[in-house]
């Protein structure tokens, strides 16, 4: 059976192209003029993926992501959209997008990005049946039930900060590169744009601020990153000048 693909976005010509491209490799595809009606369509069946377009008429791209993570956390979704600054594709990737494509774009990024994108939930699923739990100081995370807790406390994840901290974790003798995060998390073998790993970090960097953890990623300058446990004693100074700066 094809995989089901639902495509929300304002501009015919857009979706015509993204349905055509799509279909010619077997997959199934739904288009929509707004999100409105792309939220109902998963409401009564839901696809193998989403891609949504931003600006749109009625409820926009960003709060139908928020709506349709928050309806099924593993749904994979796909953001397009002419907006391309640095702040639209974090709140984007925040809100709990897997990934941001930015207009315009060749059709064949798209249906590799698609495939990707579905290979990684594939693996995912496969995973859950595999259940690992993994630690790192006070972080544990459990690949079967995909919940986090960070210092006995629930952390919210999307499905690729979920992924992310789970691979650096599983390497944590050594750095992982960019290129090797982006060939294993996102299945892109090109030469992709790295800065989906660096968005990542940003985010993954103050959920790990806000509770206040020993745990972080640390940048291995012009290579990639690693996970790095911070001292107690240095975790509680760096707390208190924290506390007197505000």
């Amino acid at each position: 059976m094809a995989q089901k693909i639902y495509v929300a976005d304002d501009e015919k010509n857009i979706r015509d192209l993204i349905a055509a491209f799509l279909s010619q490799e077997g997959f199934e595809v739904m288009t929509f003029c707004n999100g409105d009606m792309l939220f109902s369509a998963c409401e009564n069946n839901l696809p193998s993926l989403v891609i949504l377009d931003i600006m749109m008429p009625g409820t926009d791209g960003f709060s139908i992501c928020s709506r349709l993570r928050q309806y099924n956390p593993e749904l994979p979704i796909i953001i397009v959209s002419a907006k391309d600054s640095p702040f639209d594709r974090v709140t984007g990737l925040t809100l709990g997008s897997d990934d941001y494509l930015i207009k315009p774009f060749l059709p064949l990024e798209l249906v590799a990005r698609v495939r990707a994108l579905l290979r990684r939930t594939q693996i995912r699923q496969t995973a859950q049946s595999e259940n690992q739990e993994l630690s790192f100081g006070s972080l544990y995370l459990s690949t079967g039930l995909r919940t986090a807790t960070l210092q006995e406390e629930p952390l919210i994840l999307t499905p690729t900060e979920f992924d992310f901290l789970a691979y650096l974790i599983k390497n944590q003798e050594r750095a992982v590169s960019r290129e090797e995060l982006l060939q294993n998390l996102w299945q892109m073998d090109w030469q992709a744009d790295t800065r989906a790993t660096d968005d990542l970090v940003k985010r993954l960097r103050k959920k790990l601020r806000t509770k206040n953890s020993t745990v972080h990623i640390e940048t291995v300058w012009g290579f990639g990153f690693r996970l790095i446990l911070e001292k107690e004693e240095e975790h509680k100074v760096v707390s208190q000048l924290s506390i007197h700066r505000e």
